[in-house]
């Protein structure tokens, strides 16, 4: 996904790159657009996750209620995943020619 958004706003980083933004400016738009999304999907799972866990422990005295390493290590995992799926678009999106760009307007 944030594949496809670079390759549509590949103008507009060619355009920013021209009138001077920075490579680490690009960067952080890019990670930025991206990790927004991992957040807030991973809040939303957690949320989930909990209303879940809680809705299991009445019905299952044995079932663990409290949250514990378990729980957290999957979302830590996947937010890892993520941040290097963002980051490999985002360092292309740094290496887009201005000129390149700008002939395309």
């Amino acid at each position: 996904m944030i594949a496809r958004i670079v390759a549509q706003r590949t103008n507009e980083i060619g355009i920013r790159m021209a009138l001077g933004a920075q490579v680490g400016q690009i960067a952080r738009l890019i990670l930025g657009a991206g990790m927004r999304m991992v957040f807030i999907g991973t809040a939303l799972g957690l949320l989930g996750a909990s209303g879940w866990r809680a809705s299991w422990a009445a019905p299952c005295p044995g079932f663990p209620a409290t949250a514990s390493w378990l729980s957290r290590a999957p979302p830590a995992v996947l937010i890892a995943v993520a941040l290097l799926a963002c980051w490999l678009p985002a360092r292309r999106a740094t290496k887009v020619d201005p000129m390149v760009a700008l002939r395309a307007e």
